[in-house]
């Protein structure tokens, strides 16, 4: 018999589902202010899966895509428990922010103090009450406000399982991607919890493609660690796992004019835009220094000296990770112009 699953003092019954508000703290004007979550408890054993998003309170393609898992997910047929969060950040979300009011990032105040800075004790708040009680997690994320993401799984590739999730997610590229202290995968890290995380889109946009890639992936996922009934399989995608990444950046003032979009495969020596001054005076191009695919592109063409522009991915076969790339869009059905 499967006990209840309790989270904050609430119990949840096998085969029930409930929203929790989750008193966080108030805003100045003495109002409340809660984290609001969703736990799905199956009526079988298995892993405690965390589903978290807007850790930056401005990456909302995240949200839809808890919503959309929330919707797909049966209690009765589901295996272990479903915890998810689809704001985290509620002061950035409130101000449709990055950061937090006092301008800290919360994914670099993680593991948190209860005394220390508001970044610091939002941190907190989510490990003790949160992050503790889970078994796995998959962190969703964007691109910053301004610059988009192709869909990408980062994790740290050492250790099977999260090696595992990350290739069951079934994005097109997979970054073997250090840990940033601070961050809520490097407190998951520490606690031996498999965890990864999922770039895709923009800020404040909502990216059709990036949300219905993530709501897959994280279905398959769920799949892979046994919380959901496996389907029957498709040819496996070979895994490209890039050997690096490097950002170009733009090395004068001016327009950005671009000649490549996210996914396309670039040859090193390629120009990939051209920036011009306003009234149209002569051209600078924006050369790659390495071959790869691009994984990473400014949206506003508008551009200072030092801007990160394009962001490539160095593959040991640049040949496949494009395939990836164009088996991927022919999978979910996504007309060219969408990159």
């Amino acid at each position: 018999m499967v006990a209840p699953f309790t989270l904050a003092g609430i119990e949840v019954a096998p085969g029930e589902r409930k929203v929790l508000q989750l008193a966080l703290a108030q805003l100045y004007t003495q109002s409340p202010l809660t984290v609001p979550l969703e736990i799905v408890h199956g009526k079988q054993e298995g892993p405690v899966l965390l589903l978290c998003a807007a850790i930056h309170g401005d990456e909302l393609n995240g949200i839809e895509i808890v919503n959309q898992v929330l919707s797909r997910v049966n209690p009765a047929r589901l295996k272990g428990t479903l915890v998810a969060v689809p704001v985290v950040n509620v002061f950035g979300f409130i101000n449709k922010s990055r950061y937090l009011p006092d301008r800290r990032d919360l994914n670099r105040c993680f593991p948190g103090t209860e005394k220390g800075s508001l970044g610091s004790r939002v941190a907190h708040f989510f490990v003790d009450k949160i992050v503790n009680h889970c078994s796995h997690i998959i962190d969703l994320h964007t691109g910053a406000i301004h610059r988009s993401n192709l869909p990408q799984i980062r994790a740290k590739l050492d250790c099977d399982i999260t090696r595992s999730m990350a290739e069951s997610f079934g994005a097109p590229v997979i970054l073997d991607a250090s840990i940033r202290d601070g961050s809520l995968r490097a407190v998951a890290e520490s606690r031996d919890i498999p965890v990864i995380l999922y770039e895709a889109g923009e800020a404040l946009r909502f990216d059709p493609v990036a949300i219905k890639a993530g709501t897959r992936g994280v279905l398959n996922v769920m799949r892979t660690l046994g919380m959901l009934k496996a389907t029957v399989k498709k040819a496996p995608m070979k895994h490209m796992i890039a050997k690096s990444t490097t950002w170009i950046r733009a090395e004068q003032d001016g327009l950005l004019h671009l000649k490549t979009r996210l996914g396309d495969r670039v040859t090193k020596g390629q120009c990939l835009g051209t920036i011009t001054a306003p009234l149209g005076a002569a051209a600078q191009e924006i050369i790659t220094p390495k071959s790869g695919i691009v994984i990473g592109c400014l949206t506003m063409p508008l551009v200072n000296e030092g801007d990160a522009v394009f962001h490539i991915a160095s593959f040991d076969e640049v040949k496949q990770a494009e395939m990836n790339v164009e088996r991927f869009v022919d999978e979910l059905h996504i007309q060219p112009q969408s990159f």
